[in-house]
């Protein structure tokens, strides 16, 4: 059974930083497609960032280009988020997600079947 843990989110002021983990157990990060989505009250799941852990290959919506990164440690099975000058557009509960490489991988929510917790960022003026 595949399981997906997210930690590192928290309060920060605008333009600081954080960054997200997320760990992998039930299955190897590098036979997915690794996602991380955010979400507030009222408003729908929106994909922020993509890995396609095998090759390396990462995508960012535009909302967050520039300011965010992927990375991942297979050792660990971990992906990261590292999430720097952020505003306070950024706060959400963020989600990361596991899916399926076997049409591909891209940012939308249905191609994941494996889900974390959520953990909450916050960002204030």
């Amino acid at each position: 059974q595949v399981q997906v843990v997210e930690s590192g989110g928290g309060s920060v002021q605008v333009g600081g930083s954080l960054r997200l983990s997320c760990t992998l157990s039930g299955d190897t990060i590098s036979r997915r497609c690794m996602g991380w989505f955010r979400q507030v009250p009222g408003k729908e799941r929106e994909g922020v960032a993509l890995l396609t852990p095998a090759t390396g290959h990462t995508f960012y919506d535009e909302s967050v280009e520039g300011r965010f990164a992927i990375s991942q440690d297979k050792d660990m099975n971990t992906m990261y988020l590292q999430m720097d000058s952020l505003s306070v557009d950024d706060t959400a509960m963020y989600y990361c997600a596991a899916g399926s490489l076997t049409y591909g991988c891209a940012l939308v929510s249905w191609r994941f079947n494996s889900w974390g917790q959520g953990t909450q960022v916050t960002v204030s003026s």
